[in-house]
């Protein structure tokens, strides 16, 4: 559990904004640039409104959605943008949403902190 919370917490990537809704994104020292073209993006925003790839989603849309991305493509990867006043249990929701639907590669968006 620690070590997911802690990969969770270093991997960042940087998201093309035609594939984000924008968001108000955390700063994370650690963070880096990993784009794969073909993932699938959601965002939440600070109202705990789902976007996928811009799209508004509901969570059972979100998981369908996912369910037929895996079927694709079983090493799809997804990224989360939450914003940074988005409450900590709806993150945890879509979360257990991506998850459930069989989804392995899923990093948490933020922004690089200023040094």
């Amino acid at each position: 559990m620690f070590f997911l919370l802690a990969a969770f917490m270093l991997v960042s990537v940087t998201l093309h904004k035609n594939h984000c809704m924008p968001v108000n994104l955390e700063g994370a020292a650690t963070g880096h640039s990993e784009l794969k073209t073909d993932a699938v993006t959601i965002s939440v925003d600070r109202a705990g409104q789902v976007f996928v790839d811009r799209q508004a989603a509901t969570l059972p849309d979100l998981r369908q959605t996912l369910l037929t991305r895996v079927k694709a493509n079983a090493g799809v990867a997804v990224y989360i943008a939450g914003d940074a006043d988005t409450p900590h249990g709806r993150m945890i929701d879509v979360l257990d949403f991506v998850r459930s639907a069989g989804v392995q590669k899923v990093a948490f968006t933020v922004k690089a902190a200023a040094r």
